[in-house]
Formats: C-alpha cells, structure tokens, sequence
C-alpha cells in the first residue's frame, strides 16, 4: 500500500510514521505535515533516509495539493492525524481550530473520494479523533463506542465535527473509514505544551509546577507505542464504517500524575537540597469549561481484534521522563522556539 499519514510531523504522527516504517516494509510512507509550531522533522531524524519514506510540507486544506497527491503516488490508505489539538490554544483563537479540524478534514475526505472513485482505488480512510467529544463524565463510568457527544471546548467541538463529517462520508459515499477516538497520550516527542512534559522540563529546573484547579480533574493515560500499534491495527483490521475508543486502562488524577512524576524525578536526578520536588507544586485558576473526568471503555478493540495496552502508566511514566532527561537539546529548541534550526544544524546538513 501507499499509506498516507497527515501531521505525521507530530508528537502522535511521528511516532506513528517511525512505526510503519518498521513495521511494514513492503509499504510506502506519505507523510503531510505544514509544519506548524508543533510539527518537527527533527522527530523523524532517524527515519527519514527510509527508502519506503517520503516527507511532503503542505497544508491539508490545499485542495489542490491534495489532489495531486492523492493521483501521483496512487495513495490507497489514509491515516488522518492533522489537527489543532492544544485545548488551552482553542480557547484563545478557535478559528484555526475550525479551518484545520473541520474545513481540513472535509477537504482530504473529498480528495480521497474524487481519487479512489476516478482511479478506481478501494481505499481505507482512518480518521483519528480523541475522548473529548464525549464531553465529561461523573465520578463513574465510561465512554463507549455509543457515548453521546457533548464537546466542550473549541478543540473537542472542532473534533466532534470532523468526527461526523468521517462517518457520513461512509454512510452518504460509501467510503470505507474506520474511527478511533483515543484518550490522552504520553512518551517521546510530545511538544512541550502537554500537561507531562511540562512538568518533567519545570521539575528539571526547580520551578513551579502549576496544576489546573484543584488537581481532582481525571484523564485516561495511553502511552503512545501502545496507541500507533492500536492504530495500525484499526487500519488493517477493523470493520468498515466502525468506532473504535483506544484507552490505556489508566484512570489518574492530575495532583496524582504530577505527585508521581515529582518522586520520578527525585529518583532520576536525586532529592536536592530543598527537598522533595513535590514542595514545587502550585495550584492555579482552573481553565474554563475544564471537563472533570474521561474515561474510556476500550472493550470492543479487545473484543473484535485483540489489543490491549503493553505499557502500566508509572513504567511509561519512567520511561519518558529517562527520554526528556536524554534529550535536553531537544527539548530546549522547542521550548524556545529554535527547533527548525536545530534540525537544521543536526540533521538536515548531515542528510542533504
């Protein structure tokens, strides 16, 4: 197959881009990514001289981009990642949210329908989405396949609707897409935006680590390996028209997170002489329209194609942290905003 993968550029897309390549040899990798603040070739460094990989920089609401893709490398499978996907940037500028989530997803859906019906092509569209369509829970239960939505916050409201704009492309065209909605992801790449590599970088360098409200607020970890093997799995596997909700089995707080990750610390950088890093935690005003709780109900991937999670959250937990630790120039580059000259001077020179 001639697999293409949007926003395979970013934290999720490029440790799904570093899978495939691994993993299924005998196909070609499409990746499409703008490059916008969080998208970084140097995540893909060590991948990039793949003989079945090829980088494309474009912007997925560039329709004619997309048609001209999709014609000359004969793409027959897409996997959709591209999104705006930061909660606390969709409340201060919605509208990119909007033109990248929902016009961006209508556009690639339809260039892949013109492709496949003018080639004659019988394609698989996956489309990638997340647990926060489901909007919040209470302190039980769990989001199935047959959750009602209730987005609510720009980001999940962008979300739900390229989520409905895939299904109907099923029911209306007859295009064979498949749905995942994940719960929150962690490990190696992560822009340094995101709740843990946050507080890894902060923790590092003995500064506050700012928690949303009271800290009660609770996600569902997925480390992200376990995630992309999910993924291919649905793409290969999974039933035309269907929904699959991926989740890590990993209910957690996010006093309980940041209390584990600041032990975490102590251990890999030892207690120093202001004590534990727990001391550094600093409770701020909760964000609005900040939901409580998700939860997924990942029974029905188990069920019908047998995955489950590899990785316990404290092991993936230690895990990143030894990976941010180890990659402190990476890390640096993002933080301030040199990560497209940091490529440059360690990579791109090297690889032509």
């Amino acid at each position: 197959m001639t697999i293409l993968v949007t926003g395979g550029a970013g934290f999720i897309g490029s440790n799904l881009v570093r899978h495939l390549i691994r993993t299924r040899p005998e196909d070609r990798i499409v990746n499409l990514d703008l490059l916008t603040y969080a998208g970084n070739l140097a995540n893909l460094a060590d991948v990039e001289s793949a003989t079945n990989y090829r980088f494309v920089q474009g912007d997925i609401c560039d329709r004619e981009l997309l048609r001209s893709l999709f014609h000359s490398e004969r793409i027959d499978g897409v996997i959709h990642l591209a999104a705006e996907s930061h909660v606390d940037r969709s409340i201060l500028g919605p509208g990119e949210f909007v033109r990248t989530n929902v016009e961006g997803t209508f556009a690639l859906l339809e260039a892949a329908r013109d492709a496949w019906t003018t080639d004659g092509i019988q394609g698989r569209f996956h489309h990638v989405s997340t647990d926060e369509v489901y909007g919040s829970l209470g302190s039980e239960g769990y989001f199935t396949e047959e959750t009602s939505y209730r987005p609510n916050s720009p980001y999940s409201a962008s979300k739900a609707a390229s989520d409905h704009l895939a299904r109907a492309w099923h029911h209306t065209y007859g295009m064979d897409v498949v749905i995942t909605n994940c719960s929150n992801n962690y490990g190696p790449w992560q822009f340094p935006e995101k709740l843990i590599p946050v507080m890894i970088c902060k923790a590092r360098d003995d500064e506050p680590l700012p928690v949303y409200g009271d800290g009660g607020n609770v996600r569902d970890w997925l480390h992200v390996q376990d995630h992309c093997e999910a993924i291919e799995l649905v793409f290969r596997e999974g039933k035309p028209g269907r929904t699959y909700n991926i989740g890590g089995n990993n209910e957690w707080k996010n006093i309980d997170i940041v209390t584990l990750l600041c032990d975490q610390m102590d251990e890999a950088l030892g207690v120093g002489v202001n004590g534990s890093r727990r001391r550094l935690i600093t409770f701020v005003k909760d964000r609005p329209g900040h939901d409580r709780r998700y939860a997924i109900d990942a029974q029905r991937i188990h069920d019908e194609l047998g995955w489950s999670p590899r990785h316990t959250f404290e092991s993936g937990l230690r895990e990143t942290i030894r990976w941010y630790l180890a990659n402190a120039e990476w890390l640096a580059a993002c933080m301030d905003g040199s990560y497209r000259e940091y490529y440059k001077k360690n990579y791109d020179e090297k690889t032509g």
